[in-house]
């Protein structure tokens, strides 16, 4: 990757990007920015002005699960993103590389050596200003260049002054929080130490995750716990905001029926209880580890909207946490985005106002890793304005320039019908699939033969990964345009 010097004396020639929002997205366009050259004010409201879901005051916090998902660079569009993500010095993927604990084919991380690691990199960066404080309106219109990266729990003054700039109404969804438990509570006469499958992932051994089993009778006494328990209510205002499929409430699933999270979160496929290897379980809950000590444990798709007494007493049934002590409980929280492909130009920008950037779930990406790509790709755009060339996007055929599409102009509008029925389809938050990159064929077999069911679509996918890893080296090694 090619990239400018940290020359004071050059960057003193460029007026600074304002960069609003400390989390993955905005840490990682700073980094982008700063690393090629160009000076960055990062404003950042934590600790002026907390959030629903944040702890603490670190830049890119994880307020969700620890987890960056997949790190499958083969078959898996998330582990293709990692790549990327790596191949282009992205500061997040240095970070979660050096704070990394076991989680099967996953790489999660240690969330507070991630978190200090990112705050320390950019708070000794030369070129980097880290302001705490709170842009409660437009920013300055004195700023040339901003990046706003304020993510899904954007400041109510923010977001309003957005929406009277867009003249879009909000569009917003709920998101939940996984309860995390201390390991040493776990009775593991009956959990397990156990990959799904045996798989050893990144750092891991193939006995990763802890696994609670639940015979019919406990499955079926569970849901009837999570349908009944009680649970946060809405306000007015939130009744008909829409949940992210990708990260839906556990109590919520189980709405959906009672076979639901058996072929979900809790599906027993891959898994032999060490205690009891011939009985097969009807349901596993699993927890994932949450920091490198090993003493902190996350339920794994457990993200939850009951009151917090309800989740002590409910999660108390499943087998091995009967006297589980929780360092944090679930939680619920609402998440804002835009309507992205008809707001924003190809490069990010704000068709209305070009001087305004936006990146991370603000723009409708969902993921920790697709608010990284999606930030870093603002960073560089920024950078390749200010340094006088023109912002060029990656190829669809990458996973960076894909995700970029759906965000940019990926969304299908509505047909005449739907319009005048009143049914517009709504553009939707997406993480990274190999469904948004262009198709591929099938490499056929040596013999010629073509082929067919599970063995056709993991070779499409290596075939996707591998044209990917080609068209984003030559984009990468152009670095982000030409001369004007």
């Amino acid at each position: 990757m090619t990239t400018k010097t940290n020359d004071p004396t050059s960057a003193a020639a460029i007026r600074p990007v304002h960069v609003i929002g400390g989390g993955l997205a905005g840490s990682e366009a700073t980094w982008a920015l700063a690393t090629r050259g160009v000076p960055v004010v990062l404003h950042e409201m934590r600790p002026v002005r907390t959030t629903e879901a944040h702890h603490g005051d670190r830049l890119g916090e994880l307020v969700c699960s620890n987890s960056l998902r997949s790190d499958d660079t083969e078959t898996n569009a998330v582990g293709v993103l990692h790549a990327e993500l790596r191949a282009c010095g992205s500061l997040v993927m240095r970070a979660a590389d050096a704070h990394q604990v076991p989680a099967g084919g996953a790489l999660a991380v240690d969330r507070e050596g991630f978190a200090a690691a990112i705050t320390a990199e950019l708070e000794q960066h030369p070129l980097v200003e880290i302001r705490r404080e709170e842009i409660a309106g437009l920013p300055d219109p004195a700023w040339d260049s901003v990046i706003v990266a304020s993510g899904p729990l954007t400041s109510p003054a923010l977001a309003e002054a957005i929406g009277g700039l867009t003249g879009e109404a909000e569009l917003a969804f709920f998101d939940a929080i996984a309860p995390i438990v201390h390991f040493d509570s776990v009775d593991m006469s009956i959990a397990w130490m156990q990959s799904r499958y045996d798989k050893a992932g990144p750092g891991g051994t193939g006995a990763d995750y802890l696994n609670c089993p639940m015979d019919k009778d406990q499955y079926e006494a569970f849901v009837d716990a999570l349908l009944a328990g009680d649970k946060v209510s809405f306000k007015d205002w939130e009744a008909s905001t829409p949940y992210f499929d990708g990260c839906l409430p556990v109590e919520v699933m189980a709405e959906r029926g009672r076979e639901t999270l058996r072929h979900g979160p809790m599906k027993p496929v891959g898994l032999t209880n060490a205690h009891r290897p011939e009985v097969k379980p009807y349901a596993v809950v699993q927890l994932r580890q949450d920091n490198a000590f090993g003493t902190l444990w996350n339920l794994v798709g457990f993200q939850t909207k009951l009151k917090h007494a309800e989740q002590v007493r409910v999660f108390r049934m499943i087998p091995g946490l009967e006297q589980a002590e929780f360092a944090r409980l679930g939680g619920l929280h609402r998440n804002t985005y835009l309507h992205s492909p008809k707001l924003l130009d190809g490069v990010l920008r704000l068709k209305s106002e070009p001087r305004l950037r936006f990146a991370g779930q603000i723009t409708g990406c969902e993921g920790y890793v697709e608010s990284a790509a999606i930030g870093h790709l603002a960073g560089r755009f920024a950078a390749a304005e200010l340094l006088g060339r023109v912002p060029v996007a990656p190829p669809t055929t990458t996973a960076m320039g894909a995700l970029l599409g759906h965000v940019t102009g990926g969304h299908l509008d509505e047909s005449d019908e739907e319009r005048e029925a009143g049914k517009p389809r709504a553009f939707q938050p997406m993480n990274v699939n190999f469904g948004l990159f262009p198709p591929i064929e099938a490499p056929k077999t040596k013999d010629g033969r073509r082929l067919r069911g599970t063995e056709k679509t993991v070779e499409k996918k290596r075939a996707m990964a591998a044209r990917a890893r080609a068209d984003l080296a030559a984009w990468n090694a152009a670095e982000v345009g030409e001369p004007v």
